[in-house]
């Protein structure tokens, strides 16, 4: 579900490193939006990233 429609960025994953240099799995979220967005005319509701939104590559309903 945490998937940009449009770029389609998800989450990211890797480790937590201690400073012991101990290792542990972690995950990186990225920053998605539930929005209004006008899809061919059409408004409906996507998930977006907010680099997309920031950036202008969707329109806003």
């Amino acid at each position: 579900m945490a998937k940009c429609a449009v770029c389609g960025k998800g989450a990211h994953f890797g480790n937590n490193v201690s400073h012991s240099h101990k290792k542990t799995r972690r995950m990186w979220k990225s920053n998605i939006r539930r929005v209004h967005c006008k899809v061919n005319g059409t408004p409906k509701r996507l998930y977006v990233c907010a680099s997309c939104l920031k950036s202008g590559k969707v329109e806003r309903a």
